[in-house]
């Protein structure tokens, strides 16, 4: 098995690498890394969704000097690719003086140019903008012995094949060239053999991915309180055997650890425990003496346990092939299982992503509330206590203690006092989680009011919101209200349920490349 510490990575590129929650390189990492670190052009043959950023993005990084010139760019067909690019390879160089600018149309050039003129390392930018940028003489490219065609059958397909070569006229010959695409049409053939020195060639085909024919949920969760919903979770339900997946072996560890300390009988899994504590965590859990076992996805390759009833994705997975691996664990041998997600507002992107390419039926569910859960565990809590009365196992200071209570109070009213606060010890919470009350907004009944600080200014039209809240809260597009478009801003309405998730995902983003300003509108006359 390939791991990333193979690859001569310097350490800050490595300690970034596990931050990310990589363990393992997938099949174009490792196929591309070791031959773009050699320094020689590649091809590489890869649909979005196999790796591809990170497979050039390491090793650019790690080839990249803090010397203050831009000594590699990336050409992408998309600003939203473009930014995307610009976040990966800000992750992997997290420990390296490296700057990375996206540029593209639709952003203030200007800042473009005020950022530019401060040093940056990497230009990750669409055609269109690149040349603009060249022709001002805003953008020098004579240092930039790294090229990268991110996606090059799409910028064919736009149209982007003259703007292409008229900047590779700009660089250095000298350099390394990167090729990346999903087809190889005779154009992009014809381009790599004209512009690139005897390139390699990596290919790599996505898997098809089809989900099992089990049940599958997801819950919405804010990340302050992600631990509490999976507890409630856990209680709600009849858990035979559990695998709960983080991202990261430090995930695993901490969660492990806080399970354990709230009295679930669980252990960790994970690349750094030696066969024997790996053996002796898969014996206790194969015979039932823990009930869920806390892994990542390549500490669970192999684990072939039939009556796993509940697969829960605690992280949810970076990819739809992870996910399809994960849940496979339950449901087999003609049994039944159910796979359980927690999606944080800025992860709905990436169900909605996983959604499509499973075509899986996933149910959205409400976390439960304590009273659900109390609910549930009493006829667990009646069979202790039963227990306990039938064996005498009370210690005489309680004897004492409830001899003295039910001389003041009834007998029964001290009993459903002591269980609210074993109840409530046990959970961990002394009431419901913290919740938003954007209080009133001018809205329909049943309806929260939005003010975002963009508008026509930004080329935004309804069906841009509607896509946009559509795709990071799992809603369908129907269920946005009104929705009322000014100059420099913009008014819409969302039901009152999803209204938390609406503004947790939506303060964060972009809209045609706008940084989106998100709060609750004042209702209508007030200023």
């Amino acid at each position: 098995m390939t791991v990333f510490t193979d690859f001569p990575l310097h350490k800050s590129v490595l300690d970034a690498i596990q931050d990310m929650g990589f363990e393992e390189p997938s099949p174009i990492q490792a196929a591309c890394i070791p031959k773009i670190l050699e320094g020689g052009d590649l091809i590489g043959q890869a649909q979005t969704g196999t790796g591809k950023t990170a497979a050039f993005g390491i090793p650019l990084i790690e080839r990249l000097t803090p010397a203050n010139k831009i000594q590699a760019i990336v050409l992408t067909p998309t600003r939203e690719l473009a930014i995307q690019v610009a976040g990966e390879l800000r992750r992997i160089s997290k420990y390296k003086r490296i700057r990375t600018l996206p540029i593209y149309g639709g952003q203030s050039i200007s800042h473009q140019i005020r950022a530019l003129k401060q040093g940056v390392q990497v230009v990750i930018g669409t055609p269109g903008r690149v040349l603009d940028h060249l022709r001002r003489k805003t953008l020098r490219l004579e240092n930039v012995n790294m090229l990268v065609l991110d996606e090059a059958d799409e910028m064919l397909d736009m149209g982007f094949i003259e703007d292409i070569e008229t900047i590779i006229s700009h660089l250095n010959a000298e350099r390394q060239t990167l090729l990346f695409s999903a087809t190889m049409p005779p154009e992009i053939k014809r381009l790599a053999q004209r512009y690139m020195n005897n390139p390699s060639t990596v290919a790599v085909s996505r898997e098809e991915v089809t989900a099992p024919l089990i049940e599958q949920v997801y819950y919405k969760v804010f990340d302050r309180n992600k631990l509490d919903s999976l507890c409630r979770i856990l209680d709600s339900e009849d858990v035979e055997l559990g695998i709960i997946f983080c991202r990261t072996k430090r995930g695993v560890d901490e969660l492990t650890e806080v399970l354990q300390a709230r009295g679930y009988l669980a252990d960790g899994l994970h690349g750094d425990l030696s066969q024997a504590q790996r053996d002796k965590v898969m014996k206790a859990f194969r015979e039932g003496s823990i009930e869920f076992l806390i892994a990542t996805d390549v500490a669970a390759r192999g684990i072939d346990v039939s009556n796993v009833s509940h697969v829960i994705n605690y992280d949810i997975p970076q990819d739809p092939e992870s996910y399809v691996h994960r849940i496979g664990r339950t449901g087999r041998a003609g049994r039944k299982g159910i796979a359980m997600t927690l999606v944080t507002p800025r992860e709905m992107r990436q169900m909605v992503v996983i959604q499509k390419q499973t075509k899986a039926a996933m149910l959205s569910r409400n976390v439960p509330t304590l009273e659900e859960v109390a609910e549930r565990k009493q006829e667990q809590l009646r069979e202790q206590l039963i227990s306990l009365l039938d064996n005498d196992a009370m210690a005489e200071m309680y004897l004492k203690v409830a001899a003295d209570l039910t001389a003041t109070y009834p007998a029964e009213k001290v009993a459903a006092a002591a269980l609210h606060l074993a109840f409530h010890s046990e959970s961990g919470e002394d009431g419901e989680a913290e919740s938003y009350n954007f209080g009133e907004t001018g809205a329909a009944k049943g309806m929260v009011r939005f003010f975002l600080n963009v508008g026509r200014n930004a080329n935004i039209k309804p069906q841009d919101l509607v896509r946009e809240i559509s795709e990071s809260v799992g809603i369908p597009g129907k269920a946005v209200g009104r929705i009322d478009i000014f100059e420099s801003f913009t008014f819409v309405e969302v039901p009152e349920e999803v209204a938390p998730f609406v503004y947790e995902s939506l303060r964060q983003t972009r809209i045609n490349g706008k940084r989106i300003n998100l709060e609750p509108a004042k209702p209508r006359g007030r200023k």
